[in-house]
This record gives structure tokens, C-alpha cells and sequence, in this order.
């Protein structure tokens, strides 16, 4: 590997690469620089308030997408046998500073999720998505040629990150990889009863973790009827509401959101969407929703054509985590779902959340320039004869 590979606008090999993995290349660049516009705009009056300086979350953002942009450079050229074969140790690593985050976690807002290294937050539920999707698919994917014991390890191991997820406590998250992991088995064939089973006791979890933790039951009734409540539990996605209805068709214009000084709550994360939405109006939410459209459906072209089942489970995941989130996270800004800590991948700010996001899109890619590069073996002149 070259060191001008490491820089992505400087790759010259794209010239060569398949036309899903060049389109989802570019499509990428478009919605994190998307991302980036609507990230100043959101972020930055509560910035220049709370912290003197208009740019600080984009600074700071700008970091995680310089080291995401290395990890996305890496991955789409490097072979995913390689990338598979170091897998397992990063899931059990990273397992082990989820519980980390446990007893020695950062809290904030009450809740412990990140890991302070040399005051740099590392958030390891977001670190661990692509090598979530990589070992379930690993795992489903070679299901019939794997012995029982590896199943039921490996089973356990996705049941223990959930776990640890949820003891955060962070449903929204231990959701979200419950359905992936879900989702990859169906596609790949497993049996319906035990995937049936699994979704019954995944429920029975939520509403465990939901009756030990008031502040998600509030939320939950919250979304049913907002305005019962309009200045505490329901005074988020009222204002996020308020938001979207007033972006009109065209939107009030860019950078003249009126929710995001400070009456909208976390504007620049898990809502950061009603600021799009006000900023750009219908129209221009309907051509974002276009672009995780397209972006899902070459996604979706990319795994039909994979060779190998594990490749296949691989593009399968990282359509779920990046265009499945961002729908789920849309989701809640207009109130279709209940309010959760979902963030908008490549949109919201978060520097684990970008690289995660990086990642998972690199290995997409991957996916779609293997799937090209496969080349058929001819048979023997020989073979050729007597076959016919």
C-alpha cells in the first residue's frame, strides 16, 4: 500500500475500480460533506455561546473525520480475508472496554459511554459496528461449517456487547445492534424458530430496561402525546416538530434556523435533522431521503452480486447501520418513533460516530471492488473435452 493511498482524493487506482464501488465512493464524500455544512450551521451559535469559539464542534469534528477518512482509505484496500482474519480479537477488545466504560467510564447526562484516553473520549459501542457487522457475517455467513462450540461462543460474545450496551445504559444503541445482528442471520438463511426466539427475548430486554429506567418509559409516552406535556418530557420533539413544519417547501434558508438557538435541545446530534429540515424545507429533505435511497440501492446491488456469502453479509450490515440508523434517526426528529440517542451517521457530531461511520462505508466499498475483481477459472482444455 502507498502512503498516497492513505489520502483519498489523491487515489489515482479508482480509475479502475467497478462502477458501485466508484459511485459509493462518491456518494460517501457527498454526505459527509453535507454533513460538515449543516454541522456548522447547527452547531454554531450554542458553540460561540457555551464555548467562545463558533467552530469548536466542527474543529473537533473535522479531527474524527481526518482519522476516519485514513481508516476508510485503508479498508478499501485491504483484502477482507485480511480484515476478517483480525476481526475476533477486535470484538472481544473491544467488548472488554464496553464493560470498561462501566466502572471507570466518563459520565455525561448521566450516563457512562465513553472512555477518557489522554482526554481524547473514546465511545467503544460506536467503535464496535463494523466489527459487529464483519463477525456476524463471519459467523452467519459460515454458520452450517462452524462447529457448535464457536456458535454458542460467539453467540455469547454478541449477547454479552448487548449487555454491556444496555447497562450503559444505552437502549437506543443495544436496539439498533440487536436488529443488525437480527437481520444478518435472516439473510442468511438461518432457521425461523431460534430467529423468532431471539426477537421475543430481545423485547422482553427492552421492556426490562425500559421498566428500570423511567427516563426511556417517559419517552416512550412522550412520543404518543407530546403536548401533554409540553415543558418537560415532550418539550424536545415538540420544538424538533416545530422545526420541520416551519422549513415550509424551500426552507427558511441556510443558516437561519431559528430552532437551533438554544430551543431546540441537542440540535447538533440526535436532532440535527430538524435543522436540516428547517433550513431546507421539504425539498430538501426529500432530496437527502433520495440520497439514502440510492446510496441503500447500490448497497443492495452490491450484495446481490457478492460471490461469497460472508461478502454478501458484510454489505448487508453496513446498510443497515448507515442508512438504517439514519432512517430511524429521521424517524424520531419527525416524530414517527420515539426519541432516542441514534445519531445521524456522516450528519451528526461525534467523532467515534464519524469514524464508525467511515469504516463501515469503507468496507462496503470493499465489498463492491472484490465483488469485481473475482475473476472465473477456466477449465482445462482437457476438462473441457471430456465435459462435453
Amino acid at each position: 500500500m502507498q502512503i498516497r493511498q492513505f489520502i483519498p482524493f489523491f487515489d489515482k487506482s479508482v480509475a479502475g475500480w467497478a462502477n458501485e464501488a466508484r459511485l459509493l465512493r462518491w456518494l460517501t464524500f457527498l454526505w459527509l460533506f453535507v454533513g460538515l455544512v449543516i454541522l456548522f450551521s447547527a452547531s454554531y451559535p450554542v458553540a460561540a455561546v457555551d464555548q467562545n469559539d463558533g467552530l469548536y464542534f466542527v474543529k473537533r469534528q473535522l479531527i474524527g473525520v481526518a482519522i476516519g477518512l485514513v481508516v476508510f482509505n485503508v479498508l478499501v484496500h485491504t483484502s477482507l480475508r485480511f480484515v476478517l482474519s483480525i476481526t475476533p480479537w477486535s470484538v472481544l477488545l473491544l467488548l472488554g472496554l464496553i464493560f470498561l466504560t462501566l466502572f471507570i467510564g466518563e459520565e455525561i447526562l448521566n450516563v457512562k459511554r465513553w472512555l477518557s484516553i489522554g482526554g481524547i473520549l473514546i465511545q467503544p459501542s460506536e467503535l464496535i459496528k463494523p466489527f459487529l457487522i464483519l463477525q456476524s457475517a463471519r459467523l452467519f455467513g459460515q454458520w452450517d461449517k462452524i462447529s457448535w462450540q464457536a456458535r454458542l461462543f460467539w453467540l455469547a460474545v454478541f449477547a454479552l456487547i448487548l449487555v454491556g450496551i444496555l447497562l450503559q445504559p444505552n437502549l437506543s444503541t443495544t436496539a439498533l445492534c440487536g436488529m443488525a445482528l437480527w437481520l444478518i442471520a435472516l439473510a442468511a438463511g438461518l432457521p425461523y424458530l431460534p430467529l423468532v426466539g431471539t426477537a421475543l427475548l430481545g423485547i422482553l430486554a427492552a421492556v426490562v430496561s425500559i421498566s428500570k429506567n423511567p427516563y426511556q418509559l417517559k419517552r416512550i409516552t412522550s412520543f404518543q402525546n407530546p403536548w401533554s406535556d409540553p415543558a418537560d418530557t415532550g418539550y424536545q420533539l415538540i420544538q424538533s416538530l416545530l422545526a420541520v413544519g416551519s422549513g415550509g417547501t424551500w426552507g427558511a434558508g441556510f443558516g437561519l434556523s431559528q430552532q437551533k438557538l438554544h430551543y431546540l435541545p441537542i440540535q447538533d446530534t440526535d436532532f440535527i435533522f430538524a435543522v436540516f429540515a428547517e433550513e431546507f424545507g421539504f425539498v430538501g429533505s426529500i432530496l437527502l431521503l433520495l440520497l439514502l435511497v440510492m446510496y441503500a440501492t447500490i448497497a443492495l446491488i452490491v450484495a446481490l452480486k457478492a460471490w461469497h456469502p460472508v461478502h454478501r453479509l458484510v454489505a448487508v450490515g453496513a446498510m443497515i447501520f448507515l442508512v438504517g440508523q439514519s432512517m430511524l434517526n429521521i424517524g424520531v426528529a419527525t416524530g414517527v418513533l420515539p426519541t432516542t440517542g441514534l445519531p445521524l451517521p456522516f450528519i451528526s457530531y461525534g467523532s467515534n460516530s464519524v469514524i464508525s461511520s467511515l469504516a463501515i462505508a469503507g468496507l462496503l466499498i470493499r465489498v463492491a471492488r472484490e465483488n469485481a475483481d473475482a475473476n472465473i477459472v477456466a477449465l482445462p482444455e482437457r476438462n473441457q473435452r471430456q465435459a462435453r
